[in-house]
Order: structure tokens, then C-alpha cells, then sequence
């Protein structure tokens, strides 16, 4: 069983590099959506847009982080579970994963 723990994690690479991809994705459209919900515009302002004040950039900033982060760790947790239940092993070195 250790031998399985070890070799686990660089298996799980490409794994975990198909659903960052996907959650990326995924994350994207979130962000785009929520955008124009609050600003009803299809654009998120970019850091350098001269015609966008600071409130503004600073705030998708802060929407865009929050979703991706949410995101990502969703889509994490996911695949660390799936793995964990498909092999009995959690995917990550040193960690127990146990709910």
C-alpha cells in the first residue's frame, strides 16, 4: 500500500491538470456572468483600461478571485474525492482525507 501512496500523487497530476483546466474554464464563464449581473455590461474593466476608475477594477478584481477561488477549490475537493474513492488512497502526500 505505500508504494501505491507514493507513486498516487504523480499520477494524479494529470489528473488534477484536466480539471484546474476545466475549472478555469468553468470559472470564466462564472465570473463573466456574475459581471453582468452587477454591472450590466459584457466587459469586465481590465488594470489598465484608462477609462475605468479605480473602484471598478478593484472590484472585479476582487469578484474574479473570490470566484476562482471558490471554483478551484470545488473542483479540487472534487477530484481528491473521486480519486480517494476510486482507489481507497487520498491523492495528496501526507494527508489522512477523511470525510
Amino acid at each position: 500500500m505505500a508504494k501505491k501512496k507514493n507513486k498516487l500523487p504523480l499520477a494524479y497530476q494529470p489528473v488534477g491538470f484536466v480539471l484546474g483546466w476545466a475549472g478555469g474554464a468553468l470559472a470564466g464563464k462564472a465570473f463573466r456572468a456574475t459581471w453582468k449581473a452587477i454591472r450590466h455590461e459584457d466587459d469586465a474593466p481590465d488594470a489598465l483600461d484608462p477609462d475605468r476608475g479605480w473602484g471598478e477594477i478593484l472590484l472585479a478584481a476582487a469578484v474574479q478571485g473570490a470566484i476562482f477561488a471558490v471554483v478551484r477549490s470545488a473542483v479540487d475537493r472534487t477530484g481528491a474525492k473521486a480519486i480517494a474513492r476510486s482507489t481507497g488512497v487520498w491523492p495528496a502526500k501526507g494527508k489522512g482525507g477523511r470525510d
